[in-house]
């Protein structure tokens, strides 16, 4: 029985959290075992509490470096979860017995480039989770874990107090601006979803946040605007909390939320974690990739009446055909209670 066991992916926050299944089992189902976790730094804080990890190991701009420091621990297996040409030098140079998660790059192209649809039905959780099997370990229906350091669980009043009760949080941000709704699109999602809304991203977002917040900005409403909005049933409430807290602390808030909105992101996945209910949004990329939310609920917003998508298994800066319908074109048809 394997003593030692290394788990490496590098980045990035969602493909990290997708991981958690696989530490989490190996963890509980093996007895006696120390698990190791190797990633970059700058994602340390997402696994930081994680109980299930007993030592951290960190990729630097030195892969010999680490190869040595790896070497040293004499791990008994290797669960690589990134599967890249790093990943197969440090493995070489481990000479430990070890396996890799299928990354399924040949079927991403063909459905990429000629829409011949060959990707199997399954989540890359589960993928991931195929390459652990050799260790004798199942899956356990659980879900992902995301652990919450103490210190940046968010405190009532951290909060405008008209988000201090009840709130959706929609996170806008997406890596690729091709995975993210336009500001016009975002502005008329939030005056769908009609109730205090927390927008959440890093500091690349916050100009579009407090755009949405200025759009909303009922602050200098005269009471005779402010009762016809009333009327209306005009309630959506803006706090733009981009690039205002870290991701634990944007993770505290999702918990808080009563419904998550989301883009193809890592913010997705920390939803998912946390078991909420999440209205996931689709540009270019597409949910068969195997990255939807994973053991929870939710709902797909997405355009699936155009033969151009998907037209990256990532994403671009703009669409290639100029038009972006794959997100122009959703309708957002929910409904929140």
């Amino acid at each position: 029985m394997p003593k030692k066991v290394l788990i490496i992916r590098f980045s990035s926050i969602g493909d990290i959290v997708l991981t958690t299944p696989v530490i989490r089992v190996i963890k509980s189902q093996l007895d006696d075992v120390e698990v190791h976790y190797c990633t970059k730094k700058q994602y340390h804080s997402i696994l930081e509490a994680n109980p299930y990890i007993d030592k951290f190991h960190f990729l630097g701009d030195d892969l010999n470096e680490l190869a040595k420091e790896l070497k040293a621990e004499k791990f008994d297996f290797v669960v690589d979860l990134h599967n890249n040409l790093r990943t197969k030098i440090l493995k070489a140079k481990l000479s430990t017995k070890s396996e890799a998660f299928p990354k399924l790059n040949w079927e991403k192209w063909l459905v990429v480039n000629f829409k011949i649809n060959k990707l199997p039905n399954i989540h890359i959780v589960d993928r991931y989770l195929e390459a652990a099997k050799p260790l004798g370990v199942k899956k356990d229906l659980l879900g992902l874990d995301y652990f919450i350091p103490e210190k940046d669980e968010i405190e009532e009043d951290w909060l405008p107090k008209t988000h201090q009760k009840s709130f959706v949080a929609f996170a806008i941000g997406g890596q690729h601006e091709t995975k993210k709704l336009t500001l016009d699109r975002m502005i008329e999602l939030c005056d769908k979803i009609n109730k205090p809304i927390i927008l959440l991203g890093g500091k690349e977002d916050a100009e579009n946040g407090a755009k949405i917040e200025a759009f909303f900005d009922r602050a200098g409403e005269t009471e005779e605007n402010r009762e016809s909005m009333e009327a209306l049933g005009k309630n959506a409430e803006i706090y733009n909390a981009c690039g205002k807290f870290n991701i634990n602390q944007s993770a505290s808030i999702i918990k808080k939320a009563s419904y998550v909105f989301t883009h193809d992101t890592g913010m997705m996945h920390i939803a998912a974690a946390m078991n909420k209910n999440i209205f996931s949004i689709w540009g270019n990329t597409i949910p068969e990739f195997g990255m939807y939310p994973y053991q929870t609920k939710f709902t797909l917003l997405e355009n699936k009446k155009i033969s151009c998508r998907p037209c990256s298994k990532i994403g671009y800066d703009k669409c290639p055909k100029g038009h972006f319908k794959c997100m122009n074109d959703i309708i957002f048809d929910f409904w929140l209670p």
